[in-house]
């Protein structure tokens, strides 16, 4: 292994020592916490690579393993219906930008000049993204026992929150839908705004006898799943939940 300079490890220290004293877990070598921090809009060649992106992807699978793996022991009645709709609602986005602002990662966040709004709710899927990255971070300074720690500290509480296990909105929405003799929902693109690196998607759901719905997300599938949980809560099928995007 390389040699860290003495230099560099302090500058890290001095720079995010009080993020470490949040997570938990102190860092031997911080270029990858420095890249899991940095946008890609902070970017000034496109051959430029120094950004979140790849390490997200493996902070995805890193998450989804730990969480499958505490899933699979703390609900050993659970069949893997049940456990698929608890792990879907520990790793969506809301749920780690939640986390993300319980760390006040936006605070260490380096982004360009297009993303300065990082608090606010249409950032949401930055800050997820960035705890995916940081949650590699600390994967690749440490190893899954450190990752798994981390992990297991801000993500235990959330097991047993009560709509963990419930279906997802769209489907929910069909069945609801199909049982009323209400026909099938049909979903239509209304708008699409913000930038090309992160763009916001409006769509509509209408059910037949119904006021149209309509959901906001970063993808279509996402603001489907949105306008299909707006339509849910106000035909009093499920009762608002207070992290929804």
């Amino acid at each position: 292994m390389a040699q860290i300079s003495v230099t560099s490890k302090e500058r890290g220290k001095k720079r995010f020592g009080n993020l470490e004293k949040r997570l938990g877990y102190g860092f031997t070598d911080y270029a990858n916490l420095e890249r899991a921090l940095t946008h890609a809009s902070v970017r000034k060649k496109s051959d430029d690579k120094f950004h979140y992106e790849r390490l997200e992807f493996l902070g995805d699978r890193v998450l989804g393993l730990t969480i499958a793996d505490l899933l699979h022991r703390s609900f050993p009645s659970a069949d893997e219906g049940e456990l698929s709709l608890r792990l879907n609602a520990l790793v969506k986005g809301n749920t780690l930008a939640e986390i993300a602002d319980e760390l006040r990662l936006h605070e260490f966040i380096r982004t360009g000049g297009d993303l300065k709004e990082l608090t606010g709710k249409r950032m949401q899927s930055v800050r997820a993204d960035v705890l995916e990255a940081l949650i590699a971070s600390i994967y690749l300074d440490g190893g899954l026992e450190a990752a798994s720690a981390f992990i297991h500290r801000f993500w235990s509480d959330r097991l047993h929150i009560e709509h963990a296990a419930r279906r997802d909105s769209k489907t929910e929405l069909q069945e609801w839908a199909h049982a009323n003799r209400l026909g099938t929902p049909k979903y239509k693109e209304k708008e699409r705004s913000g930038p090309d690196h992160d763009p916001v998607f409006t769509v509509s759901v209408s059910v037949q006898g119904k006021q149209a719905a309509t959901g906001n997300g970063r993808s279509k599938r996402a603001a489907e799943q949105d306008a299909a949980r707006v339509m849910l809560v106000r035909e009093g099928v499920w009762q608002e939940e207070k992290d929804e995007a």
